[in-house]
């Protein structure tokens, strides 16, 4: 499949399909702006007030071609977008007393305390505090396909700082980490258990790992303008080893995820693919406080605590793309001063890979999810997604 993008012949405008409340036309506004004026290919966004949906739209093109439109069940790679729902599940086996989020994970996974890591708590590996950004040794992409060969390395391999001492993002390791502790406790993969626990239960259209029957409903994803690949590798070779392994090893973007075999694996940090309508009602677990869709998955106290802190940092690894300092809490990124997911700094999310977004604040009982097929140039905060944000919350 061609990541390339057939340019635009004409400026016929983009049809917006779905439903739009009134009061939340600002948005419907925000998203045929960024089809006119911010490159959007094909895309859609979903938001929830108190567990109802009021905006659902979706338009544009699934593929770079432009030959299939965008329809309403088209799914698409969130990339880590997909965390959020890898933390519900934990959280979940929290609530439950299954789990201690402040046990040492190898008292649910033994071969994890090799090489200096029987301190680290599970708390740790939701809050990218293992030390465990990337691996230390090559592993390619089919390696990665590997459950069993991938969570091994994991175990045996010794972190790149110390860990719980502060945060270095792990774009991949993330979900093989939190996903084994799930699987030690619960008998099933976090896409199994989300599966059965979550999305199964509210009829959410949410994978992690998508089966092939899905494929051909799948929009393709289109790369961002990049350079050579001579200076991406002589850019790389600047970055400290830590953050080297997180961002190249393996490497992978469009073209490997626009493939059969990443979207039948389990990819549980980078390959969840959902609509939008998908993303805003798992967020809106958490916006609704551990309830959503007339069903409490979470106690509200399990629910708050997903954001619970874990202390502001320059993050060793997205530090490298962003300004200033972050914030992680347990699966998600907090707003913050800088106003990631809204004006309420407590609100919270997760951005993915080249755009896409999930967004949950309690106080406002708001939940958002944004989806898209071309990748932007940003490690969080796209120009489009911030575009949805602001007009959200110029509506309310």
């Amino acid at each position: 499949m061609s990541t390339q993008e057939t340019p635009r012949t004409a400026n016929t405008p983009v049809p917006i399909h779905g439903h739009c409340a009134p009061r939340f036309a600002a948005v419907r506004e925000a998203f045929e702006e960024n089809f006119r004026e911010r490159g959007e290919l094909g895309a859609a966004v979903a938001v929830t007030v108190a567990g109802e949906t009021v905006v659902d739209l979706w338009g544009g093109w699934a593929d770079a071609a432009r030959t299939r439109p965008w329809e309403r069940d088209t799914v698409v790679n969130v990339w880590s977008t997909t965390k959020g729902p890898v933390a519900l599940c934990a959280h979940l086996l929290a609530d439950r007393g299954l789990l201690d989020l402040d046990a040492p994970v190898a008292a649910y996974w033994p071969e994890f305390a090799a090489a200096g890591k029987e301190k680290v708590l599970v708390r740790h590996l939701l809050s990218h505090r293992a030390g465990l950004s990337g691996f230390r040794e090559p592993h390619t992409l089919e390696e990665l396909y590997d459950w069993e060969l991938t969570t091994a390395r994991l175990a045996a391999m010794a972190p790149w700082w110390e860990p719980g001492t502060r945060s270095g993002y792990h774009p991949l390791t993330y979900g093989f980490l939190v996903g084994e502790v799930v699987r030690r406790v619960s008998g099933l993969r976090p896409g199994a258990f989300l599966e059965r626990e979550v999305t199964g239960p509210l009829g959410v259209d949410f994978t992690i790992g998508l089966p092939a029957r899905d494929h051909g409903r799948a929009a393709d994803l289109v790369h961002r303008p990049a350079g050579s690949s001579a200076e991406r590798e002589a850019a790389l070779g600047l970055l400290p080893p830590a953050v080297r392994a997180a961002l190249s090893n393996p490497a992978v973007g469009a073209a490997q995820a626009n493939s059969a075999g990443w979207r039948s694996a389990e990819i549980p940090a980078a390959g969840g693919h959902g609509t939008a309508r998908a993303v805003a009602a798992l967020y809106g677990v958490f916006a609704g406080r551990g309830a959503h869709g007339g069903r409490r998955l979470l106690s509200p106290k399990a629910a708050e605590r997903v954001r619970e802190g874990q202390g502001r940092c320059r993050d060793l690894v997205l530090g490298v793309g962003l300004e200033g300092e972050t914030e992680a809490g347990l699966g998600v990124w907090l707003s913050g001063p800088q106003g990631s997911y809204g004006p309420n700094p407590r609100a919270f999310g997760h951005d993915g890979f080249g755009g896409s977004c999930g967004l949950a604040d309690p106080e406002a009982g708001v939940s958002l999810g944004y989806v898209m097929n071309r990748m932007g140039s940003r490690i969080a905060d796209d120009p489009r997604k911030s575009a949805l944000v602001d007009a959200l919350y110029r509506a309310r």
